[in-house]
Formats: structure tokens, sequence, C-alpha cells
């Protein structure tokens, strides 16, 4: 047999250089697995600045950059028209947003109503302590200037520095890329609970309290201060209200205890307390928060890329990522899960509903008989039940999918809260009468219009405050970060500055 030796050589080059490029792209996905684990080190001066992180991790910068797909603006008070008679004389009765993508979440603060239009950094609603959840600049302020400086003044305070929104340096060490948390109030809450402290937990549960930081109940507590030159000063001072445990019940007691209210109602005149947003707690009583599943497992799943596995830090709902999020714990199909998530959602909603009517007829029915002459001493324990009844109601929505991550826990405050408006409207039957109003019906409040007119909400005189809030000071705002380099320019691109966030607020 005679053998063709040049066709032998040509084969043998080509699987030769084959198999070169296949060592060189093997070696070179070695070496990018080796310089991953190999944490670099984001300076100091810069690392507030997401872009500046995304050199060493172009993949979870890339996924959290796609946070901003999570764009659209949904109105809960069209949504929802309950709401503006239930905070009426409290700033979400002007405006209330479903959350957005952490991209817009600084923006977002800066849009709102509720931070109203200073005119310059000693004006407008709301304290500092606005900030503390919507940027790492947050944290790099606190170092600097002190915490308890941080918390004195107004939100205008620190609005030229304040500029970027929650990124890396939000939830990482920039000399390791390990989670940490920045922010002292989370250690102080996780001691009064008994609770290790971010440093003393696992890796498990650090994947929760990095979101704990933001997602959990809050108020700002006053705590009078000397600064260095002798002047006394307020500071109000983020704080959990864990010291009873992570509870509602735990949480009503510490604000009862302590005499705390967030508001006093406009219409019926009750002392309320408003929940922020106990997303940790209330998936701490849930079957995932007991099997050990953090926030980050459903939220920010694995991703596996070549030789590279990295958490997806896109942050969204887990029914959009299931074969990543889900269907590596859960043996049900993709379509049964979600069936099971809309049932629970429903549940969830027809007795947020009633809650919500019953809790609002009872501020409009209060405020009928202070109308006809009811005495205070008459109204304490309506006034006591519709306090309560609204501050289940609150914790068990708030955090909104809490649905999901605590069905039980949910529904059974709801269920209390309805109780409690219910006990509310039935003794304010009594009291009416006793005043001679028999069969009295509360106003219609079914939409957003007409529940914002009971609660005395002047919304075009707000909107067109803050329009010309942003067509100056916030303008201000952003030519000294950049000026003082500040600005992360890269991503302050499509954050609706301009915005959207007003077109059906007129």
């Amino acid at each position: 047999m005679k053998i063709n030796y040049k066709l032998l050589l040509i084969g043998s080059v080509v699987a030769i250089g084959t198999m070169a490029l296949l060592a060189q792209n093997v070696n070179e996905r070695e070496q990018e697995r080796v310089d991953l684990a190999t944490s670099p080190v984001v300076k100091e001066e810069v690392k507030h600045k997401s872009s500046e992180w995304a050199r060493y991790y172009p993949r979870q910068y890339s996924s959290w950059k796609k946070t901003k797909e999570s764009s659209e603006i949904i109105d809960m008070l069209d949504e929802k028209s309950q709401l503006a008679v239930l905070w009426a004389g409290y700033g979400f009765a002007k405006d209330y947003n479903a959350p957005r993508g952490h991209y817009y979440a600084l923006q977002d603060n800066i849009n709102t109503l509720r931070t109203g239009a200073p005119k310059d950094a000693k004006t407008g609603p709301m304290p500092t302590a606005c900030w503390t959840c919507k940027s790492p600049d947050v944290p790099r302020i606190q170092e600097r200037d002190g915490e308890l400086e941080y918390f004195t003044g107004k939100w205008s305070k620190y609005g030229h520095e304040i500029v970027n929104t929650i990124g890396c340096a939000t939830c990482h060490d920039n000399n390791t890329a390990e989670l940490q948390v920045r922010v002292p109030h989370l250690d102080r809450a996780l001691k009064s609970a008994g609770l290790p402290t971010f440093a003393e937990s696992t890796h498990q549960e650090k994947r929760n309290l990095v979101c704990a930081q933001c997602h959990v109940e809050y108020y700002f507590k006053k705590e009078e201060w000397t600064d260095k030159d002798g002047n006394k000063k307020v500071a109000k001072v983020v704080t959990l209200p864990w010291a009873n445990g992570l509870t509602a019940e735990g949480a009503e007691k510490y604000y009862n205890d302590v005499g705390h209210t967030d508001f006093i109602h406009k219409i019926s005149g009750t002392p309320i307390l408003k929940t922020q947003h106990p997303g940790y707690e209330l998936y701490k009583t849930g079957i995932h928060g007991q099997k050990g599943v953090s926030c980050a497992d459903c939220h920010m799943p694995y991703t596996q890329e070549g030789s590279v596995k990295y958490s997806d830090h896109q942050l969204q709902n887990p029914l959009n990522t299931m074969d990543r999020s889900c269907m590596p714990c859960h043996r049900e199909s993709e379509k049964t899960l979600e069936e099971i998530v809309h049932r629970k959602y429903e549940r969830k909603d027809q007795l947020h509903e009633l809650a919500m009517d019953n809790l609002a007829k009872a501020h409009l029915e209060t405020a009928k008989a202070m109308e006809v002459g009811a005495t205070d001493e008459e109204l304490k324990p309506i006034r006591d039940e519709i306090r309560s009844g609204q501050w289940y109601w609150d914790y068990a929505v708030a955090s909104h999918p809490a649905f999901f991550h605590a069905p039980e826990e949910t529904l059974r405050l709801l269920a209390v809260a309805n109780e409690k408006a219910q006990k509310a409207r039935i003794l304010l039957v009594g009291v009416l009468a006793k005043h001679g109003v028999m069969n009295y019906a509360a106003p219609d409040f079914s939409t957003k219009e007409k529940a914002q007119k009971l609660a005395g909400v002047p919304l075009s005189k707000l909107v067109a405050e803050k329009q010309a809030f942003k067509a100056t000071l916030e303008k201000e705002w952003y030519k000294i970060a950049e000026k003082n380099g500040d600005l992360d320019k890269e991503n302050r691109k499509d954050v609706d500055l301009e915005s959207s966030y007003f077109n059906n607020r007129k």
C-alpha cells in the first residue's frame, strides 16, 4: 500500500494546530478563572463608582446594568386608590410607585413627590436619612463626616454628593470583593435582637444581610448630640425596631413602648405607624428562609459561562430566571410553579383589598364622628384599633413580594388587620348613633383622584414645585458632583431625568 506522506503531514499539522488552539483556549479560560479568583483592588477614592469595577468584574457589572430593564413606572395610588386615604397627611398619599430596578433607585428617590422641592441645602420636608438605602455614596459620607453628622439636617444637604445609585460598593469590599455592610445601623439592630453581627454570620446569611441593610422595617430615631465645636444638634438616625424580635408584634410593641408615631392621620386624627419594607423579617418566617435559602439564591442565581461561574446581578423576579432560580431545587414543572405563585398572589390580594377598604372606611367614619362632636376620649379605643390594624396591613404588603416569601404569615397579618378595622367600625356605629347619626356611608374613594381629594393632596401644585426643583437645584447638584469628580457619568444614562415619571401626575 502506497502511503501519501504529504497528506499525513498536512493532517498532522492541522491536528497539531487545532490542539494548540484548544490548549490556548483552555489556558485562557483557566487564566480568566484564576484572574477572577484573584481579587483586584478598586481604588478607595473611586469605589463608589460602579463603572470602576467593570474592568475587573465585567460579567457582574454587565448583569447589574440590566436592572435598568425593570423600568416601568406603576402608580400604586392609581392601582389601589384606598392608599391615598390610608396615608392622608403623609408623603405616601402624594406619590407611591411599585419599585423599579436598582439602576433607578437614586433617581426615583429624587423624582418622588415625597422628597419635596427644596430650594437649597436647608429646605424641604425630608431628613438626610432618606438617602440611606439609595447609594454607595452614603457610607462614604458617613465615614468622612461621622454617622451623626450625616443623619443631621435636610435631605437636600447632600444632594450634590449622593449622586450614584445602588451598586458594587453597596455590598462589596473594594479590596477583596467580599460581601460587606458599611452602614452601622444593621449591626446595631442585629445586636439588639440577640443575633450574630454581619462579621459573625455565615457566608450564606451574609447573602441575606447585604439585602437587609435596606429591605427591612425602620424608623428615624431622634438623637441629640454635640459636634466637635460644641454645637448641639439633633440627628434622625435610621433604626430597626428589632429589640423584641423580627415580627410585626415585636415591632409594634417597640414603637408603642417608645411612644413613636410616624404621622397624625389628616382625616381621622389617628396616630399612625407607617411600615417601610420588612422584606427580610417576613422572608425569615417563610419556608425558604427557614430552609436556609438566601435572597441571592433566587434573585441572583449562579450563571455559568465556560469555566466561569458568577452571580447574576440583574436582581429580578425569580420567575424570569426559573431554570436557574427555582428548578435546581424544585421538581415540579415551571408552569406548575408559576400557577402556584399566581394562586398565592390572588389569595393575598383578596384579603389585601378587604383590609384596605375597611381601614379606609374606618378613617372616614371617624372623621364623621369628629364632625358631629365625638370627643377624643370616645374615639381613643377606635383610633387604637385603626392604628394597630393599619400597622398589620402595611407590614403584610409594604415589601411587595411577602405573599411569596411568607404566604401564611402574610395572610395571618391581613386577617388580623381586617379584624381590627371591622372592630373599629363596629365601635363607630355606636359612637355615631350616640351623636344622632344613623346609617352613615363613607364617601367614595374608588379612584385616585377622589381619594387624594379626600386626603387633601394638592397634586398639581406639588408636581409644579417638583418640576421647578428639577429645572434648578437638581441640575446644580450634578454640575457640582461632576466638577468634584464624584459622579459616575456612565451610570447616569437613561435614568429618566426629565421625566416620564410625572406624565400622569397632574
